[in-house]
């Protein structure tokens, strides 16, 4: 609740998230709200470490000084990032924003290795923490701001999809964790001499190194080159196929050039009786229309296919039945024939799943099963087959 009243108050036209200068707000805003957050927590807490000597609560301190450079990196990873192409970069500099959250990750990795070392020197050589109560009061509402970082984190990365803010969400959330225990190992050290406070350094550093190799595998999958989601991928080939004259769409190839910046090229199987400036229209149209809706730059080829030949559509027919044998084949598609005084070639793609056909010597293997089961129907039958991988 207390999120969405900060957002509609500080985001300017707050519900047009569609739109850039509004999402850039978002981020802003997002990083504002955890450069204040974390400069509070780091103030309280490094203060409170110093002055009961626990080297837990130090850790915890630090892992929130953290925290708030990752805020203002992700700020001006954005402002780089929605930097206008150039010649250098010809689709823009979003990928910035990934780099930005890649960051974030090495420093958490590398505060959680600092403080394994300390917390370690801490358990062979105990030093005695000191326990009072304001300390402990502070600390408990520190784990409440925490909390509420985190909530509101996760609720603007998920309004405007931002790698960044989601990656940050989960690190506040984690700081909860960490810091609950940080404030239970306080508590005992009323209680007992037992270096507790060591060994809940170590469990703290633990927590953030695994935070921050969380952060290096989700923000480095887009760079490297992640599959596209599945709901885009579906919005796209239905899209694409809502248009008059189109009878089937394959390879699709979807490139990310970072949040909202998508290039996507799709095939469109079009009957190939039809006029051309006719179906050319159409295209043009399907391009420009689902580009606005999906926000992407959609580009479509045209694939014309012959089906009003019965004696094409009967092979075809065998053909489609023979592949249904084949888990590996997701679909066909450009199905044509040629044919010559001895043989009848037959010229047609096969669209396999990425994961399974990964070598060349898997993709030979499954031509050659193909061009022998169809040469078993008629030995005219030569085919020319092409693999195509989908993403």
């Amino acid at each position: 609740m207390l999120s969405e009243i900060l957002t509609r108050k500080l985001v300017k036209n707050y519900k047009d998230i569609e739109n850039e200068k509004t999402r850039n707000s978002y981020i802003y805003v997002g990083g504002l709200v955890g450069i204040v957050c974390n400069l509070i927590l780091t103030v309280v807490k490094i203060t409170v470490g110093i002055i009961s000597g626990s080297v837990s609560i130090l850790a915890d301190g630090f892992n929130n000084l953290s925290d708030m450079a990752s805020s203002l990196i992700t700020m001006i990873g954005m402002k780089l990032a929605n930097r206008p192409a150039d010649k250098e970069h010809p689709f823009g500099h979003g990928r910035i924003e990934y780099l930005s959250a890649l960051v974030v990750a090495f420093m958490v990795m590398l505060v959680g290795v600092q403080f394994i070392k300390t917390s370690f020197e801490r358990i062979i050589h105990p030093v005695a923490v000191v326990f009072e109560i304001l300390p402990f009061i502070l600390l408990i509402i520190s784990l409440l701001i925490k909390f509420w970082l985190s909530r509101f984190n996760k609720f603007v990365g998920e309004k405007i999809n931002s790698s960044a803010l989601k990656a940050a969400s989960v690190d506040a959330l984690g700081d909860v964790f960490t810091s609950t225990c940080v404030i239970i190992s306080f508590l005992a050290a009323k209680f007992t001499t037992f270096p507790i406070d060591g060994y809940m350094g170590v469990i703290v550093s633990l927590f953030i190194l695994y935070a921050g190799f969380s952060l290096v595998k989700d923000t480095i999958s887009p760079l490297l080159g992640e599959s596209p989601d599945e709901e885009l991928v579906k919005s796209i080939k239905q899209g694409v196929l809502s248009y008059e004259n189109i009878i089937g769409v394959h390879d699709l190839i979807i490139h990310n050039y970072g949040v909202g910046k998508c290039m996507a090229s799709i095939h469109a199987e079009i009957p190939s009786n039809v006029d051309l400036i006719t179906i050319h229209e159409i295209i043009d149209t399907a391009e420009r229309e689902i580009s606005k809706k999906l926000n992407i730059y959609l580009v479509i080829h045209m694939d014309p296919m012959c089906i009003h030949d019965e004696k094409v559509n009967g092979i075809k027919k065998e053909v489609q039945d023979i592949l249904l044998k084949y888990e590996s084949i997701k679909s066909m598609h450009d199905f044509r024939i040629t044919e010559g005084n001895d043989k009848i070639n037959i010229i047609f793609d096969v669209e396999v799943d990425a994961y399974d056909i990964n070598t060349k010597e898997k993709e030979n293997k499954l031509r050659c099963d193909i061009q022998k089961d169809i040469k078993n129907l008629d030995s005219l039958y030569n085919c020319v087959i092409t693999i195509d991988k989908y993403f």
